[in-house]
């Protein structure tokens, strides 16, 4: 697992003394360590594609206490290649229908599994508000980021704080589409429309997404160039059907003195 966090002062804090200071944690998985066998070897942690359920489970409990919060304070979602955002205060219950989870509670972390599409990991530390995002075709064209974004404001954050990572997905010298649906979806997501290293008509989803973030006024944004396409290390299903899904996770916490 590839870790990463950044810091800030939280806005907004009572009382006398100096407000807290919040630290974001980012996760992303690879196809190393975890219980599936073939084709989803090993550490698949995507629910809805075939492997066996129990793997799943031992995956996920691994990846909880992996990061040290426990299966427990994990939230998943199913995701549909939908726009739909939910709010979430805890990992318990019904798994919601969704294509991004947000929350503003502190060590509760927010997990997006992907094979190709993008996982977007946002974050404001200075209101303690954090979101992770499925951004594949249909739900970047439909406006996925939008509706984060959305919700994350109605929690407190401001667009122009946000920071964003924009994790391993296929890239465009790959993800070969018919010149009709690199048109049509560059038509909506501007900057989208890419070809292939032998010159047919592709897609760089990550490079269409960076340019929508900035026209939302999103200037914080990082980038994971690996492409799940042509690294072995990484879920593809593009490049093998069944396969497993890796995890982009992320949540914050109070930064230690």
């Amino acid at each position: 697992m590839a870790a990463g966090s950044r810091s800030a002062t939280a806005h907004g804090a009572d009382g006398g003394g100096p407000a807290p200071s919040v630290r974001v944690r980012r996760v992303l998985t690879t196809r190393a360590g975890g219980r599936s066998a073939p084709p989803y070897d090993r550490f698949n942690l995507g629910d809805h594609v075939g492997d066996d359920p129990y793997a799943v489970a031992a995956n996920r409990r691994r990846l909880g206490e992996g990061i040290g919060l426990g299966p427990e304070r994990v939230a998943w979602m199913n995701q549909v290649h939908g726009t739909d955002v939910a709010v979430v205060t805890d990992a318990g219950g019904e798994t919601p229908t969704a294509d991004a989870l947000v929350t503003d509670r502190p060590r509760l972390a927010l997990a997006v599994v992907v094979a190709d599409c993008v996982p977007v990991l946002l974050a404001d530390p200075g209101a303690g508000v954090v979101a992770a995002a499925h951004a594949g075709r249909r739900g970047a064209a439909d406006g996925i980021l939008e509706r984060t974004l959305e919700a994350m404001t109605e929690l407190g954050a401001e667009t122009g704080r946000v920071e964003v990572l924009l994790g391993p997905a296929i890239c465009g010298e790959d993800y070969e589409v018919p010149a009709a649906m690199r048109d049509e979806v560059d038509a909506v997501l501007p900057g989208s429309a890419s070809q292939t290293r032998i010159g047919t008509p592709s897609l760089d989803l990550r490079a269409g997404l960076r340019r929508r973030l900035a026209d939302l006024g999103v200037t914080r944004v990082d980038t994971d160039g690996r492409c799940t396409f042509e690294d072995d290390q990484l879920f593809s299903h593009r490049r093998a059907q069944p396969t497993g899904r890796l995890a982009a996770v992320t949540w914050w916490e109070y930064a230690r003195p």
